[in-house]
């Protein structure tokens, strides 16, 4: 590890997931779970038709705080995570950015040197300011021992979103634009990392206490340009964090690269690497807890389907990662079937009180 590991601790009188990112294994691991603010929770969705839009759920303070707290009411979790989204960033750059109830996002498209130019790139921080309003509050709000994340969307992630027009599952337009298009594509990325190192200081200086950078769509990427558009500007979003805020852990999240994830580790400046599901548990306490906190891995589908198969997938990834620097996280958001009474099973499991 970057920092020395003690004999595993408890910690009761500390944030748990704080000193697990520092380096520190916890004979209890710290849990929180992707999209635990979401809507498999009855009262997110009661607070949810209180906004006329999702971006204006994520832009009123007063429910954005709301959404944050909601799961640490209800279950024992040790970090909340801010409730925004990572497509705050194109609309705060001036992409027309929607939600379709049943579709999910909609951008105009841009795929032209022209378009990028056009981007706003002054002043993002003061339109994105109702988001740190909303740090602010869920910061007051939370209990004592439990940690507040911030978060944005690495560069690529983003990048497809604006260039796609939506989700995508094959990412054809933004892949070959990077072949075809190579100064479009160096240009936007670049004016998506200043932005999101930007974004992810200014949620620190908030109250956030911990980051990450969510690359959904990392695995779109070929081996051959992964580097360059995925791992370079996580880098440099990280080292920015840490030289503005030097004890703040940043968390990555390249979903689906595979063995890429040790590239990812390896990086100085990153505390915490998160897994995906299809992640050998076994594998990344091996090639991954020597260099960085490993946080994961369990399939959403069996936190919804619960009983048997969820304890017995908890107890595997317990039994590979719990003697290292471990968080205990899904391999992606929790779906909106999921009952919240598996949600609760679940930490009792990792708490070892149920």
């Amino acid at each position: 590890m970057r920092s020395s590991q003690s004999q595993p601790s408890s910690m009761p009188s500390v944030k748990t997931l704080l000193a697990v990112l520092s380096g520190i294994p916890a004979t209890v691991p710290p849990v929180w779970l992707m999209r635990q603010a979401g809507r498999y929770l009855p009262e997110y969705r009661a607070l949810r038709k209180r906004a006329d839009s999702f971006l204006d759920f994520c832009y009123t303070p007063e429910l954005a705080v709301e959404a944050t707290l909601q799961p640490i009411r209800r279950f024992h979790l040790d970090a909340a995570i801010v409730f925004s989204d990572i497509l705050v960033i194109p609309d705060a750059l001036g992409q027309r950015v929607r939600f379709e109830d049943g579709v999910g996002p909609r951008l105009d498209p841009i795929s032209t040197m022209e378009e990028v130019a056009r981007l706003r790139e002054t002043g993002v921080a003061e339109r994105l300011e109702p988001v740190y309003d909303t740090v602010s509050g869920a910061r007051e709000g939370l209990p004592d021992g439990v940690a507040l994340i911030g978060f944005a969307g690495a560069p690529w992630t983003i990048a497809t979103y604006m260039v796609e027009g939506g989700t995508s599952r094959g990412h054809e337009r933004i892949r070959k634009l990077a072949y075809d298009a190579p100064d479009m594509m160096e240009k936007l990325i670049g004016i998506l990392t200043r932005a999101v190192a930007d974004h992810l200081i200014a949620q620190v200086r908030a109250g956030a206490e911990a980051v990450q950078i969510f690359d959904s769509w990392a695995g779109a990427l070929p081996a051959t340009l992964r580097g360059h558009y995925s791992l370079r500007p996580i880098t440099e979003i990280a080292s920015r964090v840490r030289a503005a805020c030097p004890d703040v852990p940043t968390i990555a999240f390249p979903r689906g690269v595979g063995t890429g994830y040790a590239d990812y580790a390896a990086v100085p400046t990153i505390s915490g690497v998160s897994i995906d599901q299809g992640v050998d548990a076994s594998w990344a306490a091996t090639a991954l807890q020597g260099s960085a906190a490993v946080q994961g891995n369990l399939d959403p589908l069996v936190l919804a389907a619960g009983g048997r198969a969820m304890e017995d997938s908890i107890d595997g990834i317990l039994s590979a990662l719990g003697g290292g620097p471990f968080v205990f996280n899904l391999g992606h958001g929790i779906v909106p079937e999921t009952p919240p009474e598996h949600v609760a099973a679940l930490i009792a499991r990792v708490k070892g009180t149920g």
